[in-house]
């Protein structure tokens, strides 16, 4: 499939900004389950690129002078690949998959998390994650407002988003010793978060808000152990009070030709 997408990012300030830093995740790569076809950031001054612990690109904006709004903009075309049972057929990556069994803030394991890790036998086929997704779906309502919560609370709460979901199976598959990593990236016109779990020696890529595997009209920015890390946009400023964020994402998709 052949996806075409626009991310356009805007933040206003009540009064002018006199220092700001921001950090954007905002490229995806070329991997086994997409090509990138071309890409290209812009912002209001220079964006400088390197990659971070993960591999991911990182561009990184700094502003010295007085401003009172920023905007960057993404657009790019990528093609996307259907994956058989979820499986990327990737490297493990440069981090050690020990790495991605232990706990974050965000991901930490309580007694409940550890009960619902448990009602799934075993965690080591495609068909054992789709069913702990079902089970997490079970006990959470999505919910697309923001909900900023850790796994125990969105599961205590009873309802989250998209990151929200994907920090529960994160939590579920590390209570069980499993290697597993936050993904962002775009599905529908929306920034989402789905999950990377290690199992029989390669990557099954889940999206726990639609127990399902991530498909096609998924597009991949970045991977950490938790959406914090891997989230498209982080950043600091001095000055500015209060602050509005306008994010609008796009996307077109068609068959591959």
């Amino acid at each position: 499939m052949l996806l075409t997408i626009r991310h356009d990012i805007r933040y206003r300030y009540a009064t002018p900004v006199t220092y700001s830093i921001q950090q954007f995740r905002v490229s995806p790569a070329s991997g086994a389950s997409q090509i990138v076809r071309h890409w290209h950031v812009e912002g209001p001054g220079k964006l400088d690129l390197t990659r971070d612990a993960y591999g991911n690109a990182l561009h990184t904006l700094v502003l010295t002078k007085p401003h009172s709004e920023i905007h960057v903009s993404v657009a790019g075309e990528i093609e996307t690949e259907a994956l058989s049972d979820g499986r990327l057929f990737d490297e493990a990556g440069p981090i050690p998959l020990e790495h991605f069994t232990c706990p974050t803030p965000l991901t930490s394991p309580d007694a409940a998390i550890r009960e619902l890790a448990q009602r799934v036998d075993a965690l080591d086929t495609p068909a054992s994650l789709v069913a702990l997704a079902e089970r997490i779906g079970e006990r959470v309502r999505y919910r697309q407002d923001p909900a900023y919560a850790t796994a125990a609370q969105a599961l205590a709460n009873g309802f989250g988003d998209a990151r929200d979901f994907a920090h529960l199976m994160l939590a579920c598959c590390r209570a069980r010793g499993v290697p597993a990593r936050c993904v962002s990236g775009y599905l529908d016109s929306a920034v989402h978060a789905w999950t990377d779990v290690w199992i029989e020696h390669g990557w099954v890529s889940i999206d726990a808000t639609q127990a399902a595997f991530a498909g096609e009209r998924h597009c991949r920015l970045a991977v950490a152990r938790d959406y914090e890390s891997a989230a498209p946009v982080r950043g600091s400023r001095v000055g500015g009070k209060e602050e509005t964020l306008i994010v609008h994402v796009s996307t077109e998709a068609r068959p591959d030709q």
